[in-house]
Formats: structure tokens, C-alpha cells, sequence
């Protein structure tokens, strides 16, 4: 007698696009001197700050909807970064906007990036006054400087563990960690920044599995919850994304492709759901393996926690700076 298997549907949608990443991208102006409401956060350093103050030096980057430029204090002349963005931005960006700016209040760590102030302006332009990173970020440091070692590695790990243990604790899923979320300063200290797709939880079994944050960096219970999230916490995913990250920073190139091949969404998804996950080339120390196995399971309950990680050999050992 022949037996018929079921087929398992797997729930494997590909994520289109954001509307506001097939915006195009035009340089914003810093606004103008008209009177603002500026909302500071965890500090008072920066309460007599007004957006008229700032001197735009130059564009960083764009993202989530937005123009970040490096500004001058005018009287202080201290630099800080401006994440600006327009007050008739789209729906999507103006819900991530707030998203960041709902955790950026919420957050005061040396391993988070931090805001020292928010303006509400009536024309409903919002900018945020962030600490400057002068080093750029951990992809800008492959770029310019070459792989990491693992020692160097490691100081990076630990760090980043720091800021992932924070935010967790404060039930704050980053759900975008990669090399170009991680900021660098001339002190070669490493802080997560940009949350404009990240999730507070309220509840403990909150669902947190849909298509935000960069396709490449998902975990696989991100595409295929059904099959991949057992016991599935919602802050593994952070992991998964934070081990990809650093296997990329050690190999020199995304982990689940080929050197210089752009990865597309159909690629990736089959290479995240249904094969192994990426493994480290001969040569590396046992610690090190061990901590990216800990980092890349595939069954997200089987996962270090950041707390975990933090207890790792290959994080206690002694490190270098970057």
C-alpha cells in the first residue's frame, strides 16, 4: 500500500521593495532659521541646542527616507550627525521615523549611538541630532583597511554583544544589523545605530517575523517561520544577523555568495532556508568556530543569546583594538 506524504507549504513570500527605497535620492537642506521644537533625550549637554545652530558640512548618507549630514555647533564648534527628513515623506518612512525616534528616547548606552535631540518643526520636518561617528562604519573600515583578523574580531564581537544585550534587556529588537548599521569612532569604539526597522516588544510571545531590514542579513525563521522558529524569542534573529556579519568582515565578502556576486531575494532565500549554513575556511581557531556555530544555527531556539555570547571564550579572550 502506498503512502501519500503531505506536502508541507512552506511560507516562503518574497519581500518586496519599501516604496521609500525606490524613491530617488536628493540632498535635503538643513532647515531654515524659523523657530523649532526641539525635544532633547538623555541628556541635558545639548538643551540649549536649536536647529538654526548647525552648520551643514557635508551629506554622509541617505537612509529610511532621509538626509544624514555632518553639522558644526556653531559656538561649540562640536560635530554632531543630522538625520533629516521631510515632512511630506511617505507614509512607510514617516512609521519608521517614528519607530527610531520612539527608541532613541528610550535608549542611553556607550554601545548604542546616541541622540542628543529631536526637532519638530511646524512645516512637520523632524531632525535628529545624533552623535558623530568619525570613523565611518565597520563596512567602510573593510573597504579602506582589509579583513579582520580575529583577534580584532572579537573586540567587535564583544562590543556589539554589549549593545545587543542592552537593547534585549530593554525588550528592543534591532532586526538590521549589518557592517553598515555597526558606527565607528576615532576611538575605535563600535555602536549600533539606525533603528528605523527595529521593534519594541510588549509581550513576550510577540510575533516578530516579517520582511523589514535587509534581505541578506534575515534569519531563516524570518522567510520560513513555520519550519525555523521553534521557540523562536524574537531576539535571535539579532544573532543570526550579527554572526553573518562578522563572518563577512573576516572573509571579505558576503558569506552566502561567491566573491563579488550580487546577491538577489530568490538566491538568497534558498540559500538561507535550504542550505547549510556558512562555514568558516580551514585555518581559524576552535573558539572562534565554536562562537559562529553558536551565532548561525538555523533552528532559531538553538541559538546563543547575547548574554550567552558574551560568556564565549572567543569574547573573554584577551583582543585588539580595530
Amino acid at each position: 500500500m502506498a503512502l501519500i506524504r503531505e506536502r508541507r507549504q512552506l511560507n516562503l513570500r518574497l519581500p518586496l521593495p519599501d516604496l521609500s527605497e525606490r524613491r530617488p535620492r536628493f540632498s535635503l537642506p538643513l532647515p531654515p532659521t524659523a523657530p523649532t521644537t526641539a525635544v532633547t533625550t538623555n541628556t541635558s549637554s545639548c538643551a540649549a541646542i536649536s536647529a538654526a545652530d548647525l552648520e551643514r558640512l557635508e551629506v554622509l548618507g541617505h537612509g529610511n527616507g532621509g538626509t544624514v549630514y555632518k553639522v558644526r555647533h556653531k559656538r561649540t564648534s562640536a560635530n554632531y550627525a543630522y538625520k533629516l527628513v521631510q515632512g511630506d515623506s511617505d507614509l512607510t518612512v514617516r512609521r519608521q521615523l517614528f519607530r527610531e525616534m520612539e527608541i532613541l528616547r528610550r535608549t542611553d548606552s556607550p554601545y548604542v549611538v546616541h541622540c542628543h535631540a529631536i526637532f519638530e518643526q511646524p512645516s512637520g520636518d523632524i531632525g535628529i541630532l545624533m552623535e558623530y561617528m568619525d570613523s565611518g562604519t565597520l563596512e567602510t573600515l573593510l573597504k579602506s583597511n582589509g579583513t579582520f583578523s580575529e583577534l580584532k574580531l572579537a573586540y567587535v564581537a564583544r562590543q556589539v554583544l554589549n549593545g545587543l544585550n542592552y537593547l534585549h534587556t530593554h525588550k528592543i529588537i534591532h532586526r538590521d544589523i549589518k557592517p553598515t548599521n555597526l558606527l565607528v569612532n576615532c576611538l575605535m569604539e563600535v555602536k549600533i545605530a539606525d533603528f528605523g526597522v527595529s521593534k519594541i516588544m510588549c509581550r513576550t510571545l510577540d510575533a516578530c517575523n516579517s520582511y523589514v531590514g535587509t534581505c541578506a542579513y534575515m534569519s531563516p525563521e524570518r522567510f520560513d517561520p513555520d519550519t525555523y522558529g521553534g521557540n523562536y524569542n524574537g531576539y535571535a534573529s539579532d544573532i543570526w544577523s550579527l554572526g553573518l556579519t562578522l563572518m563577512e568582515l573576516y572573509m571579505g565578502h558576503f558569506p552566502f555568495l561567491p566573491p563579488g556576486q550580487r546577491p538577489d531575494w530568490a538566491t538568497l532565500m534558498c540559500a538561507i532556508c535550504f542550505g547549510e549554513p556558512p562555514t568558516l575556511p580551514e585555518g581559524v581557531s576552535e573558539e572562534f568556530r565554536s562562537f559562529m556555530e553558536c551565532c548561525l544555527q538555523k533552528e532559531s531556539g538553538k541559538r546563543w543569546s547575547a548574554a550567552q555570547l558574551l560568556t564565549h571564550p572567543f569574547v573573554c579572550k584577551d583582543t585588539v583594538r580595530i
